[in-house]
């Protein structure tokens, strides 16, 4: 794998049209990403897998979608001491409340950062900021980006 920040790894390709929107916020930020298929349940092991191989390649954090169970970022979590950003997808007849407390209700020591469902866009500045605290190019960015969206005060 090549050099990169960080993972994006999805529970199925029909999270993908969300998770554009995280892709898009690390684009703008000039960090280095890659995005793959994984299922918590459907395919354990090359999930496992992935996260060793991400982490050899540098990768800071990891961030998971899946709706549903949403169990992912949970297993990822439990294999890496990198930050889990989890982005729960709205599916199924809950439209993404199962997913919202699977991602969310995490057991002590196993933490895993939770967005809205839907909160891809979100996960990507969250994943910036995290690799922000070590990077003062990132950080710049991040302050200009936050002046130019401040509301004019009259």
């Amino acid at each position: 794998m090549e050099a990169i920040k960080v993972l994006i790894l999805m529970g199925s390709k029909s999270d993908l049209p969300i998770m554009e929107k995280t892709t898009a916020v690390l684009d703008v930020y000039g960090v280095a990403s890659k995005t793959l298929i994984r299922s918590a349940h459907r395919t354990p092991e090359a999930t496992v897998q992935a996260v060793r191989d991400a982490e050899a390649a540098g990768c800071q954090v990891f961030i998971c979608a899946a709706g549903m169970a949403a169990h992912l970022a949970g297993v990822v979590a439990s294999k890496t001491i990198k930050p889990v950003i989890g982005v729960p997808i709205a599916s199924g007849p809950l439209q993404g409340q199962d997913a919202l407390l699977s991602t969310v209700m995490m057991p002590p020591d196993i933490p895993v950062a939770t967005v809205a469902v839907n909160g891809a866009k979100n996960a990507g500045i969250l994943a910036v900021q995290m690799l922000a605290q070590n990077d003062e190019v990132l950080a710049q960015k991040l302050k200009e980006t936050r002046a130019a969206q401040a509301v004019p005060q009259d």
